[in-house]
């Protein structure tokens, strides 16, 4: 389907004051991913997904090349879904030869993955933007797992006047707690249990949290000492920030993101907790 092939779609689908709701995704679909369909499905009219994996917001390092691609299986888990329209375009169709053009929310781009993966944001806020012109939804749903991409859409959204409103999800988890991600598959039997770490050291903190701890630094450090016990994982960074400045913060009293990214091997995964104000 052609860019504007799915401009057409998207406005019968919003004929009659029908309520378009939208999920752009990457593929390599999982459960975290159809719990937004399924959001998406519960609160519009008409559904539509994207399948593009972005190359803008990959880094000269990372794994745009090795991203798993399961377009066949994901149309299917879509069909089974009810979505109505599905835009799976080519990276010719979606950045023409020359174009220079890109978008950029500076003051919250640098921030947490934005600080580890330089231009990362901007890719994801450039190609964002450019669905959501296409696509024109009145919802759009993203997972909560993705917590700073969230905030920054949001601002994006309300910098530029976008009529759409962004629903946040929360975060689906295997058993053991293990945030789903399609980089999960990158990981052997000994690294997807290692990477039950992340996880753990957030409920560290949620536990110290319930009995009254505030304080961001000693938080910070007892979850430094859950990830003691998995030295193999490689520490990216693990911040109490401000929910809407991306900041850190010393105290969580008002409430707080708790956000962590780590290397398991050569797979980096992320994953938060919100701490509510008191």
């Amino acid at each position: 389907m052609t860019i504007a092939e799915m401009r057409a779609a998207c406005r019968a689908a919003r004929q009659d004051q029908r309520h378009l709701g939208f999920v752009p995704t990457m593929g390599a679909l999982h459960a975290g991913h159809i719990s937004l369909v399924r959001a998406a499905r519960q609160q519009c009219d008409a559904v539509a997904v994207s399948i593009f994996v972005n190359p803008t917001q990959f880094g000269p390092k990372e794994d745009f090349s090795k991203y798993p691609r399961t377009f066949d299986r994901d149309w299917e888990l879509l069909e089974a879904e009810g979505v109505d329209i599905l835009f799976a375009p080519s990276t010719e169709e979606m950045y023409p030869p020359g174009a220079t053009t890109f978008v950029n929310v500076e003051g919250l781009s640098e921030k947490l993955c934005g600080r580890s993966r330089p231009g990362h944001f901007r890719g994801v806020t450039t190609v964002v933007s450019k669905l959501f012109n296409i696509v024109e939804p009145d919802l759009a749903f993203f997972g909560q797992k993705d917590s700073a991409q969230a905030v920054i859409i949001r601002r994006m959204v309300r910098d530029l006047n976008l009529d759409v409103e962004i629903v946040v999800c929360p975060i689906v988890r295997e058993p053991d707690g293990l945030a789903l991600s399609s980089r999960n598959a990158y990981l052997d039997a000994r690294q997807r249990k290692q990477a039950t770490v992340l996880y753990r050291s957030l409920m560290r903190v949620q536990t110290l949290a319930d009995r009254g701890e505030r304080d961001s630094a000693r938080l910070i450090a007892a979850a430094l000492d859950v990830f003691k016990e998995e030295p193999e994982v490689r520490l990216d960074y693990f911040e109490i920030v401000d929910r809407e400045t991306l900041d850190p913060i010393a105290n969580t009293s008002k409430g707080a993101l708790v956000a962590v990214a780590a290397f398991v091997g050569t797979t980096r995964l992320i994953d938060n907790i919100v701490l509510l104000g008191q």
